[in-house]
């Protein structure tokens, strides 16, 4: 069974849903739907409410990445850029192995269905711009900002 939660950010409505085994998604919608909390979906919220609150950095729910082999490498190792840090397109790749993959690399953030926990935004530009971002840049924008690895 599927459960579901959402979360008024500073950013605007985060839908949280989960399984039984971890979450499944933490995506940004646009308006609040019908909720149904487990105590994984909870966590989640929690974590997040923390998080916005500069009370946490790291994330501990449980997740359940639903992908192909490669996107899930991805989404690993999107895991390993610490709050507060940036990498670019390039050094993604090369953290998977691949340094021909950056095109790639930016299709599966694209693809990535746990936002700020799987912490795809904090990938941008080899030259230091921001690019690509589901949730809209400005979105991107505001939490490298809050994190403090962006300050303009």
């Amino acid at each position: 069974m599927d459960y579901t939660a959402y979360y008024e950010s500073p950013l605007g409505w985060i839908e949280v849903k989960g399984n039984d085994l971890g979450i499944i998604s933490v995506l940004f919608v646009d308006e609040q739907g019908q909720t149904c909390k487990s105590p994984l979906v909870a966590q989640c919220v929690e974590e997040l409410e923390e998080y916005f609150q500069n009370k946490r950095t790291t994330f501990t729910v449980p997740l359940c990445l639903d992908g192909t082999d490669f996107q899930k490498r991805v989404w690993t190792a999107l895991r390993t850029v610490p709050y507060g840090k940036t990498a670019s397109y390039l050094d993604m790749a090369n953290e998977i192995g691949n340094p021909k993959a950056v095109r790639a690399i930016g299709g599966a953030n694209s693809r990535n269905p746990i936002s700020i926990i799987v912490p795809c935004h904090r990938i941008i530009g080899k030259n230091g711009t921001l690019v690509g971002y589901e949730g809209g840049l400005w979105r991107k924008e505001w939490l490298l900002k809050h994190e403090g690895s962006l300050t303009k």
